[in-house]
């Protein structure tokens, strides 16, 4: 039996924070993330290629970014929430030795089909603003 709870409809409000989540930005997580989603991409795993093109070391992919904006939403959520969508935007990189702050707020809430919308943002401490967009989802009726 699951110990994680899913939030419903009834437990949900526009303007609700959620908890925001500290991530350590690490070269095994950069490049990890960058050989677990197929990005062979030079920059992501090598520090010199990453040094060549102007940065102090790998930094992370897009598809990386787009993982933890999703996992952030439904670690909130709980896993009967249903993603339906993500929009992300990229802003500074994230090289290893930074930290990420993920937070986020309802924006957007239907309660008759439970879509939510989520604004989520990620700043790193060194540069700013990581990434910035919107996950989409669904959740289930009371109990």
């Amino acid at each position: 039996m699951s110990e994680f709870k899913t939030l419903t409809r009834a437990d949900v409000s526009v303007g609700d924070k959620l908890p925001a989540a500290d991530i350590d930005i690490t070269t095994g997580l950069v490049v990890c993330g960058a050989l677990a989603t197929r990005d062979f991409e030079p920059v992501h795993h090598s520090k010199a290629a990453a040094q060549a093109v102007g940065l102090p070391d790998v930094f992370m992919n897009i598809l990386t970014s787009q993982g933890l904006m999703t996992r952030f939403a439904t670690d909130w959520s709980g896993p009967e929430a249903v993603v339906k969508s993500v929009d992300l935007r990229l802003g500074a990189p994230n090289i290893p030795g930074m930290l990420m702050t993920v937070s986020g707020e309802v924006t957007a809430l239907d309660k008759d089909s439970g879509l939510v919308d989520l604004a989520v943002t990620g700043e790193n401490n060194i540069w700013g603003m990581h990434m910035q967009g919107t996950v989409q989802l669904t959740l289930p009726k009371e109990s």
